[in-house]
């Protein structure tokens, strides 16, 4: 939200006073708060009828400190709130060294001169500035009418650039865009969003998360061109800065804060097929569709259920359509012998025609408006009510009605939508419907997973879902929502997948061709090596079947392949899913996160790495064509064995079962002898694909994970002249070392290759 005209005046019927001077700071040994006056005191006289500024600043967790500004304290704070994971008693020391006070707490130092004007500096361990809340860094506002809004500005540096708040489809750097954190069903063209979180990261090492749950303004550079502002209709507003110095350390404190994502199952790494959305299916169809997969050497791993699977009208009842699917234990059953896992799409709405929605009522477990009556509309379903998951009942209640369906053997669920939250509503809980609405699919998201982790186990449950706010990273995976069937939508889905993985998110994936329309077979055989090189894949239309056979021979070939290949990198996969699951790191990488000192790599938006040492970059044109940076250093080709050194640009033209997918120079790449399934034995005969370097130096250590994301086996490589040496540890089984562009052998616990 903009408070000014330009940079002189305020805007008309808007009030805004800002922190001036300090009146006083109080020390403790962890924190210190800080009252500010709004203008400068010259007399007694002048503090009277003037407000004044609390600012408390502490450290929840080691490199984290928080600055919590408020205006009038005595506000009701009826929630929700996020859930973090701070330090008991804090973290950080405060001190104080003449009329400097400062709050130290890892690399970070937050500084505060009482002699100088009104300023909350932001220092790394080195003593260089990262940011600051300077002369108008600190305020609060009243509008026209009679909103109450806090405000921060912070600065930001010279050739400084912002990434994150979420899963924006709009361009991947933030800076000179308004961004306003509010949870919006507006498809992948828009620059609304399913996933908001008011989190941002900068290339400059640090990250900043506003701790509100409802809806936050951002005007990253677009009010002020040389600030970052951000603003929530409170009294008060509480905001952390996260300490790299790297954006991935960064990471790492942000996700422990808010949540770490959990480990999804192998399987749910290989290609999901379903029917797509308005589509006419039956058994008979699913199975056509299963056994053609099959019979095209197409390896699947799940197969999902959409919407009607339940009868027209009665969305959600959990109950299979007696005319389509009249024996749906025998069916599923008949899947798991063809070695599938079953997925089934949910809502958290209640359809009016289904006999839920009397029940539900009945018991209070749905959202009702002020004057007691259930809160419907008719948008998507007829008469529809939405669950109300701040009450337990109501959790328990949709948890009892979902455990049915996993006993006939669904293994995990599509959680769509979540957005569309009312605000004009009374929560069972008593929160705040403005705060509410942006967390509503929190609540339903981990509802569903608590669900599957209970039934099904830990690290077997997964969801595939569409919305999440700060903290939704916990229950993966994510997809991006509704996009058209398009060149221009692909590139748009892989930039608000690379935003969402700035923003604490490990696992994110699309659907393959696009949801609107029917893709051009050029377009589906582009988007599928980019959907099958992202960490989770599914084939999925609105209107039309994603069979690859559908769009001729050649789709066929191509997902084939890809899919082969994706089963085949597993063991390495896995392990970047073990490392999101523990840091934080995503799968999918932007450039910045591998490369920050590249600033080359900062704007990059067509490319990723899929894991540390792959480098992906779709193409988005028919006739093959792309452009794709190699950062420093020898690359080498995946498929076709080239070798390139970098920084270079470059252009290169592709065939359908090709794209540029480089191996970094350094890397050892595990890499699976089952290619037919993606949760096979990672043990059984590997091959690790070395890429040394040039240098004559060098070693290095890579882990196979085992299906639980433990480690199976370690294999250390090192080179001594003109002969590489390979050690396993934790396996004797065989395997394969194969250097690329040179020589490969076999063996077991040690083994030794000519590198010329």
């Amino acid at each position: 939200m903009k408070f000014t005209d330009g940079f002189w005046r305020i805007r008309d019927g808007v009030q805004v006073a800002y922190a001036t001077e300090v009146r006083d700071v109080r020390l403790e040994s962890k924190r210190f708060t800080a009252h500010a006056a709004v203008q400068k005191v010259l007399r007694r006289g002048d503090t009277l009828n003037a407000p004044l500024l609390a600012v408390d600043c502490f450290s929840p967790a080691e490199g984290v400190i928080g600055v919590r500004v408020t205006h009038h304290a005595g506000a009701l704070r009826p929630g929700p709130d996020f859930t973090l994971a701070a330090e008991p008693g804090g973290a950080g020391e405060a001190g104080r060294d003449g009329t400097v006070t400062e709050l130290t707490s890892g690399p970070l130092t937050l500084r505060l001169d009482r002699a100088a004007p009104w300023s909350l500096t932001f220092h790394d361990a080195d003593g260089r500035e990262l940011t600051r809340a300077g002369r108008k860094g600190t305020a609060f506002a009243t509008t026209e009418d009679g909103a109450h809004h806090v405000i921060a500005q912070l600065a930001l540096g010279v050739g400084e650039q912002i990434y994150g708040l979420g899963e924006r489809f709009t361009p991947f750097v933030k800076n000179g865009q308004t961004v306003d954190i509010w949870q919006a069903d507006g498809g992948t063209s828009s620059e609304q969003a399913y996933k908001n979180i008011p989190f941002y990261l900068s290339s400059r090492g640090y990250g900043v998360f506003v701790n509100h749950p409802g809806a936050v303004s951002f005007e990253v550079g677009s009010e002020s061109v040389g600030q970052v502002q951000f603003s929530v209709q409170d009294q008060t507003m509480e905001y952390y800065v996260v300490a790299g110095p790297t954006p991935k350390d960064v990471l790492d404190r942000y996700t422990a804060l808010t949540g770490r994502p959990a480990l999804p199952p192998a399987w749910s790494f290989g290609l999901w097929l379903t029917t797509s959305f308005t589509t006419d299916y039956d058994e008979p169809t699913v199975m056509s569709f299963v056994d053609g997969m099959a019979e095209r050497g197409i390896p699947l791993s799940v197969f999902h259920f959409d919407c009607f699977w339940m009868r027209e009208y009665q969305w959600c009842d959990f109950e299979w359509d007696p005319e389509v699917f009249p024996d749906p234990e025998g069916m599923l059953a008949r899947l798991k012998a063809k070695g599938l896992k079953v997925s089934a799409w949910i809502n958290p709405y209640i359809a009016q025609k289904s006999p839920l929605f009397d029940e539900a009522a009945a018991l209070g477990h749905l959202v009702r408006r002020p004057n007691g009556d259930v809160w419907q509309w008719d948008l998507w379903q007829a008469g529809m009510g939405l669950v109300d998951f701040t009450s337990p009942g109501a959790r328990a209640w949709f948890q009892a009605k979902l455990k049915p369906l996993l006993d006939q053997g669904v293994d995990c669920f599509k959680t769509d939508f979540g957005e569309r939250v009312p605000t004009d509503v009374v929560w069972h809980d008593g929160s705040d419907p403005r705060r509410m609405h942006n967390h509503y699919t929190h609540l339903y998201n981990q509802t569903v997973f608590e669900l599957l982790e209970k039934e099904r186990g830990q690290g077997e449950a997964v969801l595939f879902a569409r919305s999440a706010t700060a903290g939704g990273q916990q229950y993966p995976v994510h997809w991006g929502g509704d996009c058209w069937s398009s060149f221009e939508a692909m590139a748009e889905s892989l930039r608000g997948g690379l935003s969402l993985s700035l923003s604490g998110f490990g696992f994110w994936s699309h659907d393959i061709g696009g949801f609107e329309g029917t893709p051009d077979p050029a377009v589906f055989k582009r988007w599928l090596a980019f959907g099958l090189l992202s960490s989770h894949s599914r084939l999925h239309g609105s209107s039309s079947y994603r069979v690859p056979w559908e769009f001729g021979t050649e789709a066929v070939d191509v997902t084939r392949r890809f899919t082969l290949l994706k089963h085949r990198l597993m063991p390495y996969l896995y392990g970047a899913a073990v490392e999101a699951h523990r840091t934080g790191v995503p799968v999918m990488r932007p450039m910045l996160l591998e490369f920050p000192h590249d600033p080359a790599c900062r704007p990059l938006d067509r490319q990723y790495m899929l894991g540390p040492d792959l480098l992906v970059a779709p193409v988005f044109s028919a006739d093959g064509e792309v452009e794709v940076y190699l950062p420093e250093g020898t690359w080498t080709h995946l498929l076709s064995g080239e070798r390139v050194t970098g920084p270079v640009w470059r252009t290169e033209r592709h065939g359908y079962e090709s794209l540029p997918l480089y191996v970094r120079e350094g890397a050892v790449l595990p890499l699976a002898t089952d290619d037919r399934r993606p949760d096979g034995d990672w043990l059984d005969r590997p091959t690790l694909l070395v890429h040394p370097p040039a240098s004559a130096a060098y070693t290095r250590e890579v882990s196979v994970p085992d299906l639980a994301g433990g480690q199976a086996a370690v294999f250390r490589v090192r080179r001594a002249g003109d002969l590489l040496h390979v050690t396993a540890d934790g396996t004797d089984r065989p395997f394969t070392v194969r250097v690329a562009r040179g020589a490969s052998t076999e063996g077991t616990v040690e083994v030794t290759v000519p590198l010329k």
